[in-house]
């Protein structure tokens, strides 16, 4: 009778962990095999006249990624925007993630909290226009609000595109950042008053490094989404460009070729997951 029950014991969990597996299967299968195909793409020739993918191999799409100066520039821009707008968006959510979690009023949180993601529940292109209208040069917000000073609106540009994705992105640096302060036990903060620590190095010797997890989390969630974005760069951006405007510039043209420079951020952002894991930062999140 026990070993029938055992049987039947162990089907299920087999059963159960082969359910489990399966989403965990798929993902790979498309995560990994988007990027197999990716690789595979980049090392594939394009036929000048006709701009047909010839399937021979072929490292001139790298060499040309990594030997153009002008490449090089736009790869230097695009990690310029990413930590611009990471630094920006850890310096604004911070300090609203700690009053939501620390200071508001339990009621209120959840209030706060949905406060913080009502914008994500609006289209991507509404709020990037919304943010063309306000740099127009001449009739934007921007100009009408700083003309009266004596300034002018900064107009498209690097500027506008890193403030354009501050606000994108926001959201998904003060939510992972609430969720590590809202956590916090309260036997810590009264432990560093309780030892004469002012409330200011209690938010850096304390708050800050318990939290730091929440904050790399964030970090990965605005530096990969920027590192990626092209959409913003051609609305907000003007003549400034980044890697995803070259890949879709060159997508219909020389898609070897494009596929080589989308491999970039992918190469970036693994040495970036790299160099998280090796602070252990990720192991404890």
């Amino acid at each position: 009778m026990k070993n029938v029950k055992r049987f039947f014991q162990q089907n299920i969990w087999a059963r159960v962990s082969f359910l489990l597996a399966l989403p965990l299967s798929w993902l790979l299968i498309i995560y990994i095999g988007s990027l197999f195909a990716l690789f595979i793409t980049s090392i594939w020739k394009i036929d000048t006249f006709t701009s047909k993918v010839i399937r021979e191999f072929t490292l001139e799409n790298f060499f040309d990624v990594f030997t153009d100066r002008a490449y090089f520039n736009v790869t230097i821009r695009t990690l310029m925007v990413a930590i611009s707008v990471t630094i920006i968006c850890a310096i604004i959510a911070i300090p609203m993630a700690f009053f939501m979690a620390r200071i508001a009023k339990p009621r209120s949180r959840p209030i706060l909290i949905a406060l913080v993601i009502t914008p994500l529940w609006a289209s991507y292109l509404v709020k990037i226009y919304a943010w063309r209208t306000m740099f127009y040069p001449e009739s934007g917000f921007l100009n009408w609000l700083i003309s009266p000073l004596g300034g002018s609106s900064p107009g498209f540009g690097m500027l506008a595109v890193i403030i354009g994705l501050t606000y994108l992105w926001l959201p998904y640096m003060v939510l992972p950042i609430y969720a590590g302060m809202e956590k916090l036990p309260n036997s810590m903060l009264d432990a560093s008053s309780d030892l004469g620590a002012k409330p200011g190095r209690t938010f850096f010797r304390v708050i800050l490094p318990i939290t730091w997890p929440a904050i790399v989390a964030g970090s990965v969630f605005t530096f990969s989404l920027s590192m990626g974005d092209y959409i913003t760069v051609q609305i907000l951006g003007g003549t400034f460009q980044m890697l995803g405007n070259v890949v879709y510039q060159n997508f219909s043209l020389n898609l070897p070729f494009a596929a080589a420079v989308a491999l970039i951020p992918v190469i970036i952002m693994m040495v970036y997951l790299a160099g998280i894991r090796r602070t252990g930062a990720l192991e404890n999140l």
